[in-house]
């Protein structure tokens, strides 16, 4: 996958769109892919990187949501249950079955909560990742040593998904394009063009070239996550809210917090959300907050109180209490969470996602989480297909191979997560010695994987290299800053960018990153 290609593609491609989606997220990529699968001629458009917003700042889970289930909503687990099972067969090489235990304190939360798994395990029927089950006080110390011993009754032990949010998005924009279908990122829609009020196109600015576009499409799909309202507005100034965007932050520690291969999940925090404690990357990842906010920005802050809450909820069930000298990095993301009435909770607000048809014809999908991705794919698909009036083509999607497909990933270490692309970057290595080498010793990526984010995943940035090509900003913000500028060198010499460009990335990732080490999370 290649900017440049695709550049070329769309240039030359007369037809006009079947579809034109704004927004490369899950949900915008899902729909990209579920598109052109089905034969239709798809152009994506981002404005930024692929999944650069809320897309690669998830808690990293694939999940039925236990939350949903204390709140009746069987519907969603379900949906959720069954999505989560796809992926697993479709994306084996980005799937992971891992445990969680949730810790008794209490004599009555054994059986309230066992009775509860139970349930979600039959929930999931033939898509179940593993049965729940009861832990003595003795079997849960020995998954989790540092879990607080006092009071501890024992636990439950359940099984969900987890991934790595911003690898699956690459490989759905890798997979679009290897179905024909164009997907780019830094292309700014900036305008909707309209015939008698009926939407027909959109203008779009290469923010690379600078470069205005005027591309015409059978139907225009806003599937912009947090900025859902901003695309509604610029089709109708009058047109109502959809979303109401709420922040959750996630604090990274190092993995002597969390040693073993088990996740630790609370059920109910202070502010009613679940609090996980989950080891990813070899680091303990520690989520999440619920704090509603006003606008959405495309660079969230944590905020003073956010860090605070994580570290308190976290230190109740520790033996050693994180502070924020532990804290390697930390991140914000907003969730596009679905508007209900006058409700300020968005810890109560719906994941269901929502799928509106503008009188238009702007089809808008907004809401859902990742693990239902493709089912928000295919349900906006299926709706824009008849705005169209295109021939309905039947969903591929359940059973579609994404780019990477391996079914034993674990097999290609320390490049599983590359998947059937693994040993093209082994190949890659052999190109120049100094490939080989690691980026930084404190992070575990080598240089070669910058290049190849270069060659084949259209990364343009440090940014994009060092956020969500490998994760090393989230991993540990002080090593990313000092791994800049050797990631500075490679992209440049790939791009053919002169030392200027390199200074000014250099600059511009360590002022982003600054906001990710814990001495600067916002008032």
């Amino acid at each position: 996958m290649n900017r440049t290609e695709q550049l070329k593609q769309l240039r030359t491609t007369r037809d006009m769109w079947d579809f034109i989606i704004i927004g490369g997220g899950a949900t915008g990529l899902g729909v990209a892919v579920d598109a052109s699968s089905r034969g239709y001629r798809t152009l994506l458009l981002e404005q930024a990187d692929f999944a650069q917003g809320t897309s690669s700042r998830s808690t990293k889970l694939i999940h039925g949501g236990v939350r949903y289930l204390q709140q009746g909503n069987i519907s969603l687990v379900l949906e959720a249950l069954r999505e989560r099972g796809l992926l697993r067969q479709n994306a084996p090489h980005l799937f992971k079955n891992l445990p969680f235990i949730v810790p008794n304190y209490a004599w009555w939360e054994g059986p309230f909560y066992g009775i509860g798994l139970k349930v979600y395990d039959v929930m999931a029927g033939d898509l179940g990742l593993g049965p729940s089950k009861h832990l003595s006080r003795e079997e849960v110390l020995e998954r989790i040593p540092t879990l607080e011993p006092e009071g501890l009754h024992g636990g439950v032990i359940y099984h969900d998904g987890q991934f790595d949010d911003a690898r699956l998005a690459i490989n759905l924009a890798q997979t679009v394009a290897d179905l024909g279908g164009v997907a780019l990122n830094y292309m700014k829609v900036t305008t909707l063009l309209k015939n008698r009020g009926i939407i027909h196109g959109v203008e779009a600015t290469d923010l690379e070239s600078g470069i205005d576009l005027e591309l015409h499409a059978r139907v225009v799909i806003n599937a912009t996550g947090i900025f859902t309202d901003r695309i509604c507005r610029m089709d109708s100034p009058q047109a109502p809210q959809l979303v109401a965007p709420s922040q959750g932050v996630h604090l990274i520690l190092d993995r002597s917090f969390l040693p073993g291969d088990s996740a630790i999940m609370v059920p109910h925090t202070d502010d009613g959300r679940v609090l996980f404690v989950i080891p990813w990357h070899d680091r303990a990842l520690v989520g999440t907050t619920d704090t509603p906010l006003p606008e959405p920005q495309l660079e969230p802050i944590p905020l003073e109180e956010e860090v605070d809450f994580l570290l308190e909820h976290t230190a109740r069930y520790l033996t050693k209490d994180p502070t924020r000298e532990d804290v390697l990095s930390m991140f914000a993301g907003i969730r596009p969470l679905v508007k209900s009435g006058e409700n300020e909770n968005t810890a109560a607000l719906s994941r269901d996602h929502l799928l509106v048809v503008a009188p238009s014809g702007l089809v808008t999908i907004t809401g859902g989480k990742w693990t239902t991705y493709r089912k928000m794919a295919e349900d906006t698909v299926n709706e824009a297909a008849l705005v169209a009036s295109l021939p309905l083509q039947r969903c591929r999607t359940e059973s579609l191979r994404l780019h990477g497909w391996l079914k034993n990933a674990q097999a290609m270490h320390p490049w599983e997560m590359y998947g059937s692309d693994a040993p093209k970057l082994q190949a890659l290595i052999k190109e120049r010695r100094e490939y080989a080498q690691p980026l930084h010793p404190k992070l575990p990526y080598s240089r070669a994987e910058i290049v190849w984010a270069a060659r084949e995943e259209m990364a343009r940035t440090v940014e994009d290299v060092l956020s969500r090509r490998t994760r090393s900003l989230l991993l540990d913000a002080r090593a990313s800053i000092e791994a800049a500028p050797a990631a500075a060198e490679l992209l440049a010499r790939e791009l053919k960018k002169n030392r200027r460009w390199q200074r000014e990335q250099v600059e511009a990732f360590r002022e982003l990153a600054r906001h990710y080490l814990p001495g600067n999370p916002a008032k």
